[in-house]
């Protein structure tokens, strides 16, 4: 492992998205939200993933120009057509457009239509924090998980996030995927030749397994609930948007020149709506004074509210630096754009 800092990791890969294809505000755009993957400890959404993405937006399968269009559908809802474009993009602008009808309407729900994989959801929620607004933000992913009683994977990681405004930049930030382990965490613990913490996926043989090497289908949080909260999720921002749901969602990795097509949903709320800012704020600073003031269970020093661990690891490493894996940091200093690694492969990136 090595540290850089955050001006030479963005401009690392801002440089390879650029030599790959995209034009410089969308380059700018995916490695702002990748950098803040990294600078949050989240590694599994940054740079280990810039190759993936470069060879995907190389070989077409990310739409480089792409005409992106957003229609009202009423006073309080749209449409983001995002015409096959980088989803760190779609989403983004998607908030963007959801922040300025929460703060016309009081709510917003945005749905973003054919874009590509969006990375850490964190990122968008928190864009609605800074403007003083709690947000909700949900998206498809390729089929990889056993829904409870079944045998075989038909939703993917289907994450949803949380944002909430707090005192002094401290907001509520929660981002999850619906199965236990992200798939980002996998490869993750691949290359850095961990054991996953816990077991969270299955085999070959469908028998319950930690070693990232013998994944073959991840396992949904809480059994029966977290396969709801998938279906939940797949609905939302797959069915009601017309797009391909469960199973029929296209792999990230089967074929890189072919574009995903899949669904993003933001739902942005305005608290003034509801009480005063002042009272809103109080209240989850008075949340977070509780938690703070509980006993901790052995084995913690203090209990945390949800995004209080990556914050303090984000002042930290733009202080000290960010970690990449040797390999990672090797290529991203390269003049290789791609080698190939990942097309045609499968859901888990096996031959």
């Amino acid at each position: 492992m090595a540290k850089i800092s955050q001006e030479e990791l963005f401009d690392l890969m801002k440089k390879k998205f650029m030599k790959a294809g995209l034009n410089e505000e969308h380059a700018d755009i995916v490695s702002d939200v990748l950098l803040h993957a990294d600078l949050r400890g989240v590694d599994s959404h940054g740079a280990l993933r810039v190759e993936y993405y470069c060879e995907r937006i190389a070989k077409g399968g990310t739409n480089n120009n792409p005409k992106f269009e957003f229609k009202k559908t009423g006073p309080c809802s749209g449409v983001f057509e995002g015409d096959d474009g980088a989803g760190h993009v779609v989403a983004k602008k998607g908030m963007e457009e959801a922040i300025k009808m929460a703060k016309e309407s009081g709510i917003a729900v945005v749905g973003m239509r054919n874009l590509g994989h969006a990375g850490a959801l964190s990122y968008f929620v928190q864009m609605a924090s800074r403007e003083g607004l709690v947000s909700i933000s949900l998206c498809q992913s390729d089929p990889m998980a056993v829904p409870y009683g079944a045998a075989e994977p038909f939703y993917g990681t289907h994450p949803i996030a949380f944002g909430a405004p707090g005192k002094d930049g401290k907001h509520i930030t929660i981002d999850m995927a619906t199965t236990i382990s992200a798939w980002g965490r996998i490869l993750s613990a691949r290359a850095k030749g961990n054991m996953l913490p816990e077991e969270s996926a299955v085999d070959a043989e469908g028998n319950v397994t930690n070693d990232p090497n013998k994944v073959t289908a991840l396992l949904h949080i809480a059994g029966a609930k977290g396969y709801g909260l998938a279906m939940m999720v797949d609905i939302l921002s797959g069915v009601m948007l017309n797009l391909p749901y469960g199973n029929k969602v296209t792999s990230m990795y089967n074929d890189l020149t072919e574009q995903r097509k899949l669904g993003h949903l933001h739902i942005v709320l305005d608290p003034t709506r509801f009480t005063t800012m002042d009272s809103f704020i109080e209240g989850i600073q008075g949340t977070i004074d509780g938690l703070h003031a509980l006993k901790p269970a052995e084995g913690f020093s203090s209990v945390r509210y949800p995004g209080e661990g990556s914050a303090n690891r984000e002042e930290k490493n733009k202080k000290e630096g960010i970690e990449v894996v040797d390999d990672f940091l090797e290529y991203l200093r390269s003049d290789v754009v791609h080698s190939d690694r990942y097309d045609k492969k499968g859901a888990f990136i096996s031959e």
